[in-house]
């Protein structure tokens, strides 16, 4: 940085100035030291000004199941989104397990990072006070609502009674419903399930607890394993709301391998719009939950807290959503 301030003749606090990007450097000034920093191929060192700062560079996410396409997908978002800000992402895996999510929230590896986008499924609504953390966090989901920090959540009642609409403006009447979590007073499930309610209520629609269809893991296999139930017990149904993509690939196998075609027998509507809905056999009609903007504003709230310009407050965010009707509920015919 010395050398770089010598030749372009200015003070290494301007260097400093320009390679931080302050605003108030002015333009000839930071024309003059960017040709100095191109001539001599100066690089910042990251490491001396992360020690400077008392930063590592790093934050952290941490998520149930990185195989699953969602939370791939979602990590992907989140390491561009991080890009943006100067930071790389360092991801845990907890398997929805509560000591594997205290242990993300405590641990050695947290102190790796400075700050943590982190999403519980494992610790109960009860157990807030875990959260009463001393540095940077931003929540994702549904699982805590009233914990003392940011969160960034899906709209999944208002876009779970949309996904549901489309199945009824199509005249279907017995929709199934795959992934449900009865045992939770508030997880994305009872969410998902409470939008499905309110669109059946709306038109009229009796509900049928026989097609609310329980499972823990939203998995391919499970997916295929609820139709292989509803089919082998008898019970009708001409669609299936999936409560994410995976369970809805499986149970578009399912259905296949039973000899129901799709849509014309059953139509099937997913969650999340993963990218392998859109090259599935049929096509997947889905729910977008706005993946790229949880991450971008996840990742920016935590960015502004560990600058220490956040507000006050904890912010509470839903993200926009999209219903896409594709080839399982229109037909390779259907309407675009």
């Amino acid at each position: 940085m010395r050398e770089v301030a010598a030749e372009a003749g200015v003070s290494i606090k301007t260097v400093s100035n320009v390679v931080n990007d302050y605003p108030h450097v002015r333009p000839e000034m930071r024309a003059r030291v960017e040709q100095a920093i191109l001539k001599l191929g100066y690089r910042v060192n990251v490491t001396a000004r992360n020690l400077r700062q008392g930063r590592t560079g790093l934050i952290g996410l941490a998520v149930s199941e990185i195989s699953l396409p969602y939370f791939a997908e979602l990590a992907d978002a989140v390491i561009r989104a991080g890009q943006e800000h100067g930071v790389d992402v360092l991801i845990e895996q907890t398997a929805a397990v509560r000591d594997r999510e205290i242990e993300a929230l405590t641990g050695a590896r947290r102190q790796m990072t400075d700050g943590l986008i982190f999403s519980p499924l494992g610790l109960g609504s009860d157990e807030q006070d875990l959260l009463e953390v001393d540095y940077p966090l931003v929540l994702l989901g549904e699982r805590i609502f009233d914990a003392p920090v940011d969160h960034v959540t899906m709209s999944n009642v208002v876009a779970s009674r949309a996904a549901t609409e489309h199945l009824i403006s199509l005249g279907r009447r017995r929709i199934a419903v795959l992934g449900a979590h009865p045992w939770e007073q508030m997880d994305t499930a009872v969410l998902r399930v409470r939008g499905y309610r309110e669109a059946l209520d709306a038109a009229g629609i009796p509900f049928d607890p026989a097609l609310i269809r329980s499972v823990k893991l939203w998995h391919r296999e499970t997916g295929a394993r609820l139709i292989d139930e509803m089919v082998s017990e008898g019970v009708g149904f001409d669609a299936v709301f999936a409560l994410n993509d995976a369970l809805s690939i499986g149970a578009l196998r399912a259905l296949y391998l039973h000899g129901m075609r799709v849509p014309e027998d059953v139509a099937i509507i997913g969650f999340d719009d993963v990218q392998d809905a859109a090259y599935t056999t049929p096509s997947l009609s889905t729910v977008s939950p706005g993946t790229a903007e949880i991450a971008e504003t996840a990742v920016t709230m935590l960015m502004e807290r560990i600058a220490g310009n956040g507000p006050t407050q904890p912010r509470y965010v839903e993200a926009a959503f999209q219903v896409i009707p594709r080839e399982s509920t229109l037909g390779r015919l259907g309407p675009a």
